[in-house]
């Protein structure tokens, strides 16, 4: 399923306009991606949380050339499943 699959179903399912619906998931969306940079962890009961890793930076090495490269320090999204989604997919 893609966002405009998701939209559609959610607004089929409740009775929204399209509009209303393409509002909705845009704000949850925003409103996850706000907290994350901000450093938050969000947790959706029952589906799983979402937080951000930070990874320093490291010298790596092109495995085309052999040449180092200098690979710098990244922050990157990471989700971990909840307990109810993990059980629901192994029924």
């Amino acid at each position: 399923m893609n966002k405009s699959e998701l939209i559609k179903t959610l607004a089929e399912q409740n009775g929204l306009q399209m509009e209303e619906a393409t509002s909705f998931v845009n704000i949850f969306f925003q409103s996850i991606k706000d907290a994350l940079i901000q450093g938050d962890r969000v947790e959706i009961r029952g589906f799983g949380s979402f937080k951000v890793k930070d990874y320093q930076g490291y010298n790596g090495r092109n495995p085309k050339t052999g040449q180092s490269v200098k690979v710098n320090p990244k922050r990157l999204p990471f989700f971990r499943p909840g307990k109810e989604l993990k059980d629901f997919l192994n029924i």
